[in-house]
C-alpha cells in the first residue's frame, strides 16, 4: 500500500470506568520514531496524561469541547486547538466539558534534536487555536484554500515534527512527492474529500487519520460544495531535517 487510512467510523471506543478511550492509529504502519493515539473523553471525565523527558508530544483537539489544566495554569477548549508539553516539567490533565477527542503525537528525539532544542526551540508547553496559527501561501493549493501553520521552521517544529492545517470548499492540495517528509493528516469539522496517493484514491471524511510516506505524489481534493480541512503532520526523514 502507499497510504494508510484509519476510518474514524471503524474505530472502537472501548471506554474504561473513567468514561476514557484511547486507541493507536495505524500500529505497524510506520517503522520510525513517531506514533499517534486517539482520545475520546465522555463528557465530565478527565485524563491525566503521561510524560515523557525525551520526546516530542503534541496533541490536536478536533471535536468536543474541554480545557487542559496545567503548571501554566490552563487553556481552553473550544475550538480546533493545539498544544505541546513541556516534557516532564510538570503535570497536566485533559478534562472534557462535553463529548472530547484528541490526538496525540509522540515522537522520539536523537542527540541532534536535543541539541537543537538546547540552542533554541518553541516555548513550551505550547497552545495555540486555529485563529492564532498564521496564514501562508503555498503553489501546490488550489483557489480556495487557506492555509495556516502550527509548527514550522528549524526552532519552530519540535523534535523533527512541523504541523499545519488546511481547510477549503469545492477546494485542495495537489502536490508532487517530498522525500523530505512523512506526512500524516487528521481530518476535522465537516470533511468529506478525496484523497490520491499516486493511482490510490481514498474517501476522508471527520475524524478520519491517514499517513503518506515520503515519496509519493499526493492530492487532497474535496468536490463541489464539499469541504477539505484536514490538519497535516509531517516528521523530517532525515537526522538534521531540511538544513
Amino acid at each position: 500500500m502507499k497510504a494508510y487510512i484509519a476510518k474514524d467510523e471503524e474505530i472502537v471506543r472501548d471506554y474504561d470506568q473513567k468514561g476514557v478511550a484511547k486507541v493507536e492509529l495505524l500500529p505497524g504502519s510506520f517503522d520510525g520514531p513517531l506514533k499517534a493515539y486517539k482520545y475520546f473523553l465522555k463528557a465530565g471525565s478527565d485524563v491525566s496524561m503521561e510524560k515523557y523527558a525525551d520526546k516530542a508530544v503534541v496533541f490536536i483537539f478536533g471535536k468536543g469541547k474541554g480545557y487542559i489544566a496545567d503548571t501554566a495554569g490552563g487553556f481552553k477548549i473550544d475550538d480546533l486547538c493545539f498544544y505541546a508539553p513541556n516534557f516532564d516539567k510538570g503535570d497536566y490533565v485533559i478534562h472534557a466539558i462535553e463529548d472530547l477527542e484528541f490526538v496525540m503525537c509522540v515522537s522520539e528525539m536523537d542527540d541532534y534534536d536535543r541539541f537543537r532544542a538546547g540552542e533554541c526551540r518553541v516555548h513550551l508547553p505550547f497552545f495555540r487555536t486555529v485563529n492564532q496559527c498564521y496564514r501562508y501561501e503555498q503553489d501546490c493549493k488550489t483557489p480556495g484554500m487557506q492555509s495556516r501553520s502550527i509548527l514550522f521552521g528549524d526552532f519552530g517544529r519540535l523534535g523533527k515534527i512541523t504541523m499545519g492545517l488546511c481547510r477549503g470548499t469545492n477546494a485542495g492540495t495537489v502536490e508532487k512527492a517530498h522525500n523530505e517528509v512523512h506526512q500524516w493528516n487528521y481530518c476535522v469539522g465537516n470533511s468529506d474529500f478525496e484523497m490520491t496517493v499516486e493511482d490510490e484514491k481514498y474517501n476522508h471524511k471527520a475524524g478520519d487519520w491517514s499517513f503518506i510516506p515520503a515519496g509519493y505524489d499526493h492530492s487532497l481534493v474535496a468536490g463541489p460544495g464539499k469541504e477539505v480541512y484536514y490538519v497535516w503532520v509531517e516528521l523530517y526523514t532525515s537526522q538534521k531535517g531540511v538544513y
